[in-house]
């Protein structure tokens, strides 16, 4: 047995360790990102690499590559928030403009779309093998959260409050998709995570206006 493959026994059923821990770190990872520590996105890449050897290890392809996308976007966000950090200065978030906006919706829209095709025809979405119409939801729903995922992560490295309300948009569909599917563990963890993000939205928002407020102070 590799280390991959190890774990434990868990009320009879076997939990890997590659599993355990990246989900644990992917938990922590949203804590670091309400402090808006630069620890977030190592972390980050952490969990996807260990989600990523669990994925490969269960032969679930879709999820699999959903962690290389994480693990990219974890790269990217390191090196955004680097850069809005040197000289020991915060990171400054602000708002997405009109513009950001319009964008991040359109490819929302378009990757879930352009996704839940190339995810029919491949069958990397396990929604592919159930009949119509039940299936054509549940391959949208696999699109909507790997394109949502991407989208808000993405923000999220461009220290963009609206990140925040892009995953909840995201666990509004993945939390009820969860439990119908009888995940309850998984439906459970991203309930927590529904409960954090909501937690980092008004922190973040929080801050905007506290910073806004001081910079005008000192404009007067």
């Amino acid at each position: 047995m590799n280390w991959a493959q190890a774990g434990l026994e868990i009320l009879g059923t076997r939990v890997l360790w590659t599993d355990l821990v990246g989900n644990a770190a992917a938990l922590v990872t949203v804590l670091l990102a309400i402090r808006r520590s630069i620890w977030t996105w190592p972390v980050q890449f952490t969990a996807a690499a260990l989600l990523l050897a669990a994925s490969i290890g269960a032969h679930l392809t879709g999820n699999a590559l959903k962690q290389v996308m994480f693990g990219a976007l974890a790269v990217y966000g390191w090196w955004r928030w680097t850069r809005g950090t040197r000289n020991g200065r915060e990171l400054a978030v602000r708002p997405a403009t009109g513009r950001e906006r319009l964008a991040l919706a359109g490819t929302l829209v378009a990757g879930t779309a352009a996704v839940g095709m190339i995810f029919y025809v491949t069958g990397l979405s396990w929604g592919a093998l159930v009949p119509p119409p039940k299936g054509y939801l549940l391959v949208a729903a696999d699109a909507y959260l790997f394109v949502g995922s991407a989208v808000a992560t993405w923000a999220q490295g461009r220290a963009l409050v609206d990140f925040w309300l892009i995953w909840v948009a995201v666990d509004l569909v993945g939390v009820p998709l969860a439990f119908s599917s009888g995940l309850v563990v998984s439906g459970t963890v991203y309930g927590v995570f529904l409960v954090l993000v909501l937690a980092g939205f008004l922190n973040w928002l929080k801050e905007y206006r506290s910073r806004t407020v001081l910079v005008l102070k000192e404009a007067v």
